[in-house]
């Protein structure tokens, strides 16, 4: 296992970096909804959809939205990211509850839905913070990055009191919290590096503190789907590494809302 994992980061890391950081404009767009309709993909099967045909006929359909707002260029863009922050507290309010409340969202068509909201506005994101430059979007994968690695190292040292034990056992409040050590930690490093004044320093570390947070629900997300539906990973396209989604699934809940944020909506 440890062999294939390897092997498989050994061509996708150069691969991703190069896409993310080499192309831009329709190119990195094409590049970034490759990812994301891979990662549908594998929703359709979360959401419990098992014929091929038709898995790959709702893929299509999500192909065909993301023309439509490419196409519509930033005039949705920024409705279809609030429409990811207003998504998300629902997500919330479910992995809380989980499973007291999983008829509310049991339904295939609502475990479909769910993607809507959770995979078009990352890709919508992506696209946001690659056309600030390309720094952010740095910042904000090395933001999630780190909290996954904070909270990994400080989990296994020092987790006691579980975060949502019905949804993902493994995971801890020290988990968390050194996720979070890390990440205010990257803030500093950046504001120092960017030359941001004191404000907007304080600015970016209250930001990070926020989009750290919020990514640990991507996480939980997609465990409370995965767990529901009986499965440990979202596919076997990447060996040794799961599936598309098993990668990307705190991105999906960081980068909608720091894209929002980079924009000033909020």
């Amino acid at each position: 296992m440890l062999r294939q994992r390897v092997i498989t980061a050994a061509w996708l890391a150069p691969l991703m970096l190069a896409g993310l950081f080499g192309l831009t404009g329709g190119a990195f767009a094409l590049f970034t909804g490759g990812i994301v309709l891979l990662a549908a993909w594998e929703w359709t099967n979360l959401a419990g959809v098992s014929e091929t045909t038709r898995r790959l006929a709702l893929v299509a359909g999500m192909a065909l939205l993301m023309l439509v707002l490419w196409a519509a260029g930033a005039a949705l863009s920024v409705g279809l990211l609030w429409l990811a922050v207003a998504g998300w507290l629902v997500n919330l309010y479910w992995i809380v509850q989980y499973p007291a409340r999983s008829e509310q969202w049991q339904s295939m068509a609502m475990r479909l839905s769910m993607g809507l909201w959770v995979l078009l506005p990352t890709w919508v994101g992506f696209n946001v913070l690659r056309d600030t430059g390309g720094i952010w979007l740095l910042y904000v994968l090395l933001l999630v990055w780190g909290a996954d690695i904070g909270a990994y190292f400080s989990g296994r040292a020092w987790g006691r009191r579980k975060l949502a034990p019905a949804v993902s056992p493994g995971k801890s409040w020290e988990g968390v919290a050194g996720g979070l050590v890390v990440t205010l930690m990257l803030a500093l490093v950046f504001a120092t590096w960017q030359g941001l004044g004191a404000a907007a320093g304080l600015g970016l570390v209250v930001v990070t503190a926020i989009v750290t947070l919020v990514s640990v629900m991507g996480d939980l997300f997609e465990s409370m789907l995965k767990r529901f539906r009986g499965i440990k990973d979202s596919s076997n396209l990447l060996p040794g590494h799961g599936g598309v989604l098993d990668r990307i699934d705190s991105l999906t809940a960081a980068v909608p809302l720091f894209a929002l944020l980079s924009l000033g909506v909020l």
